[in-house]
């Protein structure tokens, strides 16, 4: 899919159309109650409610700007050993860069690779594996990681205790590439683009804010995964390394979106990905772009 903000041409690389993930883990503060006051507005493109469940996507968006081609979030790549999320464990043949292909682009056309943080389903297609070795999948792309990120998840590499595959088959391998630039909050990868903090669902997440063509819009990763936290900023991920600062996050983006009017962008909304934002009472209301 692809869509336009301002005079770039965003395309949208699905690896995961739908997810469905429980709302009581995915979400543990939600109140189903609460939640059923927005059904007909949320179902079945965002959730279902009698079920209990939460509906994403997981996809990476492509930039076309100034004469880069910018990749954000390359999603969870393939032969990956991922046990604890069997649907992500040693995927094969899931048609990813022929997704990213059919988008026009081939891996040795990327000039940057942008990873909102460093999660699994953030970082996949990083790395592929050849030859029985993790290289790089965009061979001469420049993969963005913010500094602080970098930090925190090389501080928990240290520690020894715990394994953190992802780091392991799909970061230091590009880090050790050479192909990693640390980055820190306003870094402008393109003219129109800079990279901004966005802390709380990991130390270092960031965004990307695109103003171009008179419009403006923030690529958010994992800020606010689903329109649920638009309409409910205050309910934080389950995943979230800092609740509270995750919440105040979400709460300052939205405030900024709506004042701004400008587009939001997350990971892993569905459907046409992309909402304008308003102020509704005292809190938010996503305005869906047209299909």
């Amino acid at each position: 899919m692809e869509f336009a903000i301002g005079d770039v041409i965003v395309s949208s690389v699905t690896d995961f159309d739908r997810v469905e993930l429980p709302i009581a883990r995915f979400l543990p503060d939600a109140e189903h109650d609460v939640l059923a006051a927005s059904r007909d507005f949320l179902e079945p493109e965002h959730a279902v409610l009698d079920l209990g469940t939460v509906s994403l996507a997981i996809q990476s968006f492509v930039l076309r700007v100034a004469g880069r081609t910018i990749l954000i979030d390359p999603c969870v790549g393939e032969h990956k050993e991922r046990p604890t999320q069997p649907d992500w464990n040693l995927r094969d043949a899931t048609g990813y860069l022929s997704r990213l292909a059919a988008a026009g682009v081939r891996p040795d056309e990327v000039d940057v690779v942008f990873c909102t943080h460093l999660h699994s389903d953030h970082v996949g297609w990083n790395t592929q594996l050849k030859d029985g070795r993790w290289v790089p999948t965009f061979p001469k792309a420049r993969y963005l990681i913010g500094r602080g990120e970098m930090a925190h998840w090389q501080a928990l590499l240290a520690q020894a205790t715990t394994k953190y595959p992802a780091l392991e088959d799909s970061v230091l391998p590009v880090l050790q590439a050479g192909q990693v630039d640390l980055i820190d909050d306003g870094y402008e990868p393109a003219a129109g683009i800079d990279l901004m903090p966005l802390p709380g669902h990991t130390p270092g997440q960031m965004g990307l804010h695109l103003r171009r063509g008179g419009e403006r819009a923030v690529f958010c990763g994992d800020a606010i995964h689903s329109p649920i936290q638009v309409l409910h900023p205050e309910l934080s991920a389950g995943l979230d390394t800092d609740p509270d600062r995750s919440r105040l996050t979400r709460f300052s983006l939205l405030q900024s979106l709506a004042e701004n009017h400008d587009w939001l962008v997350p990971a892993h909304f569905r459907g046409t990905h992309r909402a304008r934002i308003r102020a509704a009472g005292e809190g938010f209301f996503p305005d869906f772009a047209p299909s």
